[in-house]
Order: structure tokens, then C-alpha cells, then sequence
């Protein structure tokens, strides 16, 4: 699991208020002869104590916590279709290197015209590309579906050929012929700008399929 880089920070308030009440406990016992401006300090000192106190408790629930990453289930591999030329083999390794490097996706798969081009970092158990519900819909409509934690849907089935404990996925349209399929091992861990990334990079495979299947 991945450590939280602010939880140090989010207890400090806490400790600092622990710290100085009992400072002023020690103080206050140590002391023979209670003096009237000592006694004002003391009670700003112990309202000041509560507050960082009460600072440190309510940040445990409220700051947010970055999501745990869990390791992937599976076989680090990088396959192609036999059939791809060179020129689509170079776009296609180029486009998943910068995919796997810049964001959180651990898996890739790429699947145009009913097949699978590219099977790249931790694979799933299935080769193949069986199209659910999902991938149906982004062919159709055109438009990516991101599933932010893909445990809590019904659909995560259909993605057998992705580790099985991926945690979100996006299936990003490339035209209406094939779909990029990223799996994350983060859930909600796709942020916006990796989201408009993604989409660019798909648009330009999109076109190099496009140009070299179809010809």
C-alpha cells in the first residue's frame, strides 16, 4: 500500500496542542506562588492547546487521503498483432510508452476493427477483446467512459483481459472503429488533464490506423 505523504503533517496541530498543555502543566505545578498575570496566561495557553487540538481531530476527517495502490495481478508482457506493419508497430509502442510512463495506467490494450493490436504492462488473463456493454456504448456514442473505481460496477466482467484487481479504467474512442483500454492500479486516480492527454493521444492513433489498415 501506498504511505500517505501528509499524514505527519495532518497529526502536527494534534502533538503541538498535546505539547503545550502539558507544558503548562509542568509549569503550573512547578510554580510556588501563583501571580495573577500567570493565571491570564495559563488560560489563553489551555484555550490555545484546545484549539490546536481540536484543529489536529478534525483534519483526520477531513483531509482528503490519496487513494491506496495496489500491486497488479499478472505478467508484465508487450505483444503485437503479427500483422501490424513496422510503421503501425512504432506508433503503437511510442503511444503506450508515454501512456504507461505519464500516467497511472499499469495496463493497455488497444483494439481497432474488432481486434487486438496491442497488449502492453500487466496483463490480464484473456487475449482477447470480448465487447461488453461498455465498449459497445464508447463505439457507438464515440465518447470515453471512465470508471473511477471499477470494483463498485457490475461491468467490470467484461474487462477480463485486464488484471483482475484493476481498479479504474478508461475506454477512450479512437474514431468509430476502436477503443484504448487503460487500466489503473489507483482508483480515482485519472485526473482531468490526464483525461484530455489520453484523448489526444488516441486521436493520433486513430488517424495512423486509420491511414495504414484501411489503405
Amino acid at each position: 500500500m501506498k504511505s500517505d505523504p501528509n499524514k505527519i503533517l495532518r497529526l502536527l496541530p494534534f502533538f503541538a496542542g498535546g505539547l503545550g498543555g502539558i507544558l503548562l502543566l509542568i509549569n503550573r505545578f512547578s510554580t510556588l506562588q501563583l501571580t495573577e498575570s500567570q493565571a491570564r496566561s495559563d488560560v489563553v495557553g489551555v484555550i490555545l492547546s484546545g484549539v490546536l487540538i481540536l484543529v489536529g481531530l478534525i483534519w483526520q476527517q477531513v483531509q482528503p487521503r490519496s487513494p491506496d495502490a495496489v500491486k497488479l495481478i499478472g505478467e508484465q508482457g508487450f505483444y503485437f498483432d503479427p500483422d501490424l506493419s513496422n510503421t503501425v508497430k512504432t506508433e503503437l509502442a511510442w503511444a503506450s510508452h508515454l501512456v504507461l510512463t505519464n500516467t497511472v495506467t499499469k495496463s493497455l490494450v488497444v483494439y481497432y476493427k474488432d481486434k487486438v493490436l496491442l497488449r502492453r504492462g500487466i496483463l490480464g488473463v484473456n487475449s482477447q477483446v470480448n465487447p461488453g456493454n461498455i465498449i459497445k456504448r464508447v463505439l457507438d456514442t464515440q465518447k470515453p467512459v471512465y470508471l473511477v473505481n471499477l470494483a463498485l460496477y457490475p461491468a467490470k466482467i467484461e474487462f477480463d483481459y485486464l488484471p483482475e484487481n484493476t481498479q479504474g479504467v478508461i475506454c477512450q474512442p479512437m474514431g468509430n472503429q476502436g477503443v484504448l483500454i487503460l487500466g489503473a492500479n489507483v482508483p480515482r486516480s485519472y485526473t482531468k488533464q490526464d483525461e484530455n492527454w489520453i484523448e489526444g493521444i488516441a486521436d493520433k492513433l486513430a488517424i495512423t490506423l486509420q491511414s495504414e489498415l484501411n489503405a
